[in-house]
């Protein structure tokens, strides 16, 4: 096997979530520097593939159908997952970066059979143990630059990395055709309900964007299971002319297109707003409960509006924190966007 001089090739492990997924690719773009001739792949979830399939670095997308083979193998059905591992291991990866940190990813890496694994010293559930190259990168640092270690390790200048996304030609021309005037993008949801800006206000601030004379439209994105949450806004939707609902009606594809061609995206810790880093939109970051210093918009800290407490802990995963978000005012977030959209 070759050395670490000059893999041909290379795995990216990142199956999910969604937002991190979007914020992996300077990984993809220095490895793929370093080592232009190398066939890199990555591996994410068969949900998620659009997310990545775009990107010019990357040979192949390894889809990993997590709920099927969740499914089969509860019911003691293992040979689907002994077949997938068998084609992966076919790809003779000589490198493999385990970004996802978990024993489920630290052993997909062993599994591919390659000889340099590079993985988090301190992954979670023993998944270290699946690693022969154990990085330490602390947990307090910023999750970009966390995953940027393993590809410094591995040989990687990292010193600009380049935080690109990319959307399908075809899902853009479909926007041009559907929304050739300039628009903004609020994204009213999250995976957490305490990571949640009221959507009264964003209600209140989508009427009043509309104002605003340097855009023609505010579109409202969201997922399919999402509309509950988003209804004062989706019904003042169905009224204006310049509110288009959008919630549950894109693919990730169009999603990422739609946020590609914005004039400002305002959106909560979503994947929306990572989304938004990546296109180098301007972007205004709604964030409460949410480690700054771990997970805010990647080199876009001046872009996000937070309003920290002294004993404030960030808890999102219950109501522990639900105080943050609605310390943000409609009004500074409106001063904040006609101030990108000048």
């Amino acid at each position: 096997m070759t050395g670490i001089s000059n893999p041909k090739r290379i795995l990216i492990i990142r199956p999910s979530a969604l937002g991190d997924i979007c914020r992996t690719t300077p990984i993809l773009a220095a490895l793929k520097k370093k080592y232009p001739d190398a066939k890199i792949d990555w591996m994410v979830r068969d949900t998620f593939t659009q997310a990545i399939e775009h990107h010019p670095d990357l040979n192949e997308v390894i889809p990993f159908a997590r709920a099927k083979l969740g499914k089969q193998c509860r019911k003691f059905r293992f040979a689907p997952l002994y077949r997938w591992l068998r084609e992966l291991r076919k790809n003779n990866y000589d490198m493999v970066l385990d970004c996802q940190g978990l024993a489920r990813s630290g052993f997909f890496s062993r599994a591919t059979g390659a000889k340099l694994r590079y993985g988090f010293k301190d992954s979670q559930e023993l998944g270290w143990l699946f690693h022969n190259k154990r990085i330490d990168a602390p947990k307090s640092m910023h999750t970009v630059d966390r995953m940027l270690a393993l590809a410094q390790a591995a040989g990687a200048d990292i010193s600009n990395p380049d935080v690109t996304n990319y959307a399908g030609q075809e899902e853009l021309s479909q926007v041009v055709i559907e929304y050739p005037e300039p628009y903004a993008v609020l994204a009213p949801t999250s995976a957490w309900p305490a990571k949640c800006w009221p959507i009264e206000r964003f209600t209140e601030l989508a009427e009043k964007l509309t104002k605003n004379p340097n855009i023609d439209r505010v579109i409202i994105v969201g997922g399919p299971g999402e509309r509950l949450h988003c209804a004062p806004l989706l019904e003042l939707a169905a009224e204006h002319p310049k509110i288009t609902d959008r919630v549950g009606s894109t693919s990730i594809a169009l999603l990422m297109a739609i946020i590609a061609r914005s004039k400002l995206v305002v959106a909560n810790d979503s994947a929306a707003l990572h989304m938004a880093v990546g296109f180098k939109r301007p972007l205004v970051g709604l964030l409460g409960p949410t480690d700054p210093k771990k997970a805010s918009p990647y080199k876009r800290e001046a872009d996000i509006i937070q309003h920290i407490q002294e004993g404030d802990e960030f808890y999102f995963r219950d109501d522990r924190s639900a105080e943050m978000m609605p310390r943000i005012t409609t009004e500074e977030v409106l001063n904040a966007c006609n101030e990108r959209l000048k």
